[in-house]
């Protein structure tokens, strides 16, 4: 009944294991990838014919993680997976990215590719695996795809490279200062097609080091893949890439001189308004039959990209007049809302972002529901694009895909250089506006989060600044790295190559490439250039800003206090009873974890005060020989109990409450009293005893005898 495929190799410290004929056979190609007891089951389908008037590749990528797979039941109210979360979010484009660039120009059908995880074992990552799963079952189904691609995950430790590091070695990367680095990195067998990453300030050397390592790793699932492939893939589907050179030589007959005259303006509004009356000029010049043709799009968009393109590569000048090394002007201003925690507008040429932070409390933390369990997490950054910033009208929605991805690509940047929640006890949350878009808005977001969380006094332990890379490399093997890129560039050309970090190293690296992959060479050229670029933009933020502020009035002020674990439940209280008290009457916010942290929040001092007074007399010990402030609770024939610290009593023998004879304590005390006592010690049963007679009852000074006094003025 089944024709089962099966193939396995040794990969790192795991057994990697394909295989198809099993389930799901009507897909064009179905693989199911284990590495571990991770398994994820990759499924690919396609469209025999285009639609008509396809004038784009539609490839779409879902990656779904069921909570099965680790033997969990989903929270919410539904109790099943709805949308998609983050992380299934950002894998889906993992897959897509490397493998888009790989279908044979011209091919526009429908292609879908979902990966489904369904089984996790919590120590293999199953994004590495889906990617995996993917590219075996793309290579097997038969479409137009000049894979395969490998993966893997790269970490540094001790400073060794590690092959695909455990799970929790990489949720916790903050918390483990061995672990510098998160990389995940795709390619085929002769280059690399994309890497995404977040490290702990490491050089370009080691950054580069990690691409090479990875690169190595992944040649024996490529192997794998390509022998798997060779028993079970289907036949080759029937596509020959259309011929555009007719079309193509009317379109650049028609309006080769104005595209030309409207890349030559330097101004992005007047620039893209020119370059649409070119193509509009273009089609007017077209009878019906070319403007039918399905490759019109196409032979445009190749006009347009070998004149950005030529010009750069042969006379080293870009469409806004810059040399490839050029970064353009830079604007930081700070502290630009008034009622915000901190703010900051960060503008490079065409570019600008609005970044806000707002700092929250422990209850503000993001709760985060994964496969390998709840976990949460007290840096955010939310990243937004509307439409006005590239001067377009369009449908305003929750975040999308690229959303979800540029910010993520600025919390990696970010996150690194972050205080330790024990010295900075705040949620952070760091909202970045793009309100003008020409190119590398998230690298914006990355300069403007750095400048907008030091203007709301996190002390953050370096500023961060970020910078888009770009490439053009023609069929003559003639290249160009090109530093800051513009929309059309990174449009047009054949590299996105983001890099964010301090002086002192990387701290996240993400690259696209839309080509066959880059050469080793020119990575290293690209680094450098960033490394260059990387500089000057935080030598400008630096001109606005370059240490931490004071603290908004606005924001909360928290104070921290630790008590022991065994004293938890006497602050809680019964039902919440005695922590609710403590919030009512003091006006804080308290926030207690299951280690005996304590955070205490308020815009008022004082309310922090009163909190922590109380919590202090719940959880504290009094001290042997200090004196104390009490109140007279009740008067007995031999003494006086008197309430001194917190809910403990204790008492003040008859003789101890004067120098002076007393028959009994109401001669001298009454109820409700407030008297200055001195802690003298235990009793064999653990009962206080008090005294007053040596404390003056005016100031709390204790009384020293005559005799003392004198020796010690001997002694002095």
């Amino acid at each position: 009944m089944f024709n089962v495929t099966k193939k396995s190799i040794q990969w790192g410290e795991e057994t990697l294991t394909l295989e198809t004929g099993k389930v799901a056979r009507q897909a064009d190609g179905s693989v199911i990838a284990t590495l571990g007891e991770t398994q994820v089951m990759a499924n690919v389908t396609f469209a025999k014919s285009p639609k008509p008037g396809q004038d784009f590749f539609p490839l779409t990528v879902h990656y779904q993680e069921k909570y099965y797979a680790a033997g969990k039941i989903p929270g919410g109210f539904f109790k099943r997976e709805a949308r998609p979360s983050e992380k299934e979010t950002l894998v889906s484009r993992l897959i897509d990215r490397p493998c888009r660039p790989l279908f044979v120009e011209g091919f526009k059908h429908e292609v879908l590719v979902m990966a489904t995880v369904l089984s996790c074992d919590l120590v293999n990552d199953p994004d590495v695996v889906a990617m995996i799963a993917a590219s075996a079952a793309l290579t097997i189904s038969g479409v137009p795809f000049m894979g395969p691609i490998g993966a893997a995950r790269v970490g540094f430790s001790n400073g060794e490279y590690v092959l695909n590091p455990a799970m929790d070695d990489m949720n916790q990367l903050r918390n483990n200062p061995d672990q510098r680095l998160d990389l995940v990195i795709a390619g085929t067998k002769d280059a690399v097609m994309m890497v995404e990453s977040e490290a702990y300030e490491l050089t370009e050397a080691e950054m580069l080091g990690a691409v090479k390592f990875g690169h190595a790793q992944m040649q024996p699932v490529i192997d794998l893949i390509v022998d798997f492939a060779e028993d079970c893939a289907k036949e080759p589907f029937d596509f020959t890439p259309p011929d555009i050179s007719a079309i193509y030589g009317k379109v650049k007959a028609a309006g080769e001189a104005q595209m030309r005259a409207a890349f030559a303006i330097r101004d992005k509004q007047d620039r893209t308004n020119a370059i649409s009356a070119a193509v509009e000029a273009i089609k007017a010049s077209l009878g019906e039959e070319d403007l039918a043709d399905a490759n019109l799009g196409s032979a445009i968009k190749k006009l347009e990209s070998s004149i950005l393109r030529g010009d750069v590569v042969t006379n080293g000048t870009r469409i806004d007049g810059r040399d490839t090394k050029t970064v353009r002007p830079i604007v930081c201003e700070t502290g630009i809302l008034p009622r915000t925690h901190g703010s900051a507008l960060f503008t490079r040429g065409e570019t600008q972002g609005l970044v806000v932070t707002t700092l929250g409390t422990g209850e503000d933390e993001q709760i985060i529901d994964a496969l390998n369990g709840n976990w949460r997490s007290n840096f955010l950054l939310h990243y937004n694009f509307p439409p006005y910033s590239v001067g377009e009208v369009g449908r305003v929605g929750s975040p999308g895909r690229r959303e979800i991805g540029h910010g993520k690509l600025a919390w990696r940047a970010l996150q690194a250089v972050l205080p330790a929640a024990t010295d900075f006890p705040y949620t952070i949350r760091v909202v970045s506006e793009i309100t003008e878009s020409n190119g590398s808005s998230s690298m914006a977001s990355v300069c403007g989060g750095s400048l907008s969380m030091m203007d709301a006094g996190v002390p953050l332990k370096a500023p961060v600044a970020g910078v888009a890379m770009g490439l053009i490399l023609e069929d003559d093997g003639r290249w160009a790295v090109l530093t800051d890129i513009l929309g059309d560039e990174d449009h047009l050309g054949d590299m996105d190559f983001k890099v964010a970090g301090t002086t002192n190293g990387i701290t996240s690296l993400q690259m696209d490439i839309k080509v066959a992959g880059i050469t080793p060479e020119i990575m290293e050229q690209a680094l450098a250039q960033a490394k260059d670029g990387r500089l000057h933009i935080l030598g400008e933020m630096n001109k606005a800003l370059s240490a931490p502020q004071g603290f908004s009035e606005y924001a909360p002020k928290i104070e921290t206090m630790s008590i022991p674990t065994d004293k938890i439940r006497e602050v809680i209280g019964s039902g919440g009873k005695v922590i609710r008290e403590i919030v009512e009457t003091s006006g804080a916010k308290v926030d207690i974890n299951d280690d005996g942290v304590i955070k205490i929040a308020s815009s008022d001092a004082n309310a922090i005060k009163r909190a922590y007074d109380m919590i202090y007399s719940i959880v504290a010990e009094p001290e042997e020989g200090k004196i104390y402030t009490g109140k007279v609770v009740k008067l007995v024939d031999f003494g006086a109990f008197v309430n001194f610290f917190g809910k403990r009593d204790g008492l003040v023998h008859v003789s101890q409450i004067s120098g002076k004879r007393l028959n009994h304590p109401n001669e001298l005390l009454k109820e409700g009293q407030e008297v200055k006592v001195k802690l003298l010690g235990f009793d064999d049963r653990g009962k206080v005893r008090l005294g007053m007679k040596m404390v003056d009852q005016e100031t709390g000074a204790e009384i020293v005898p005559e005799k003392k006094e004198k020796e010690e003025a001997a002694e002095g």
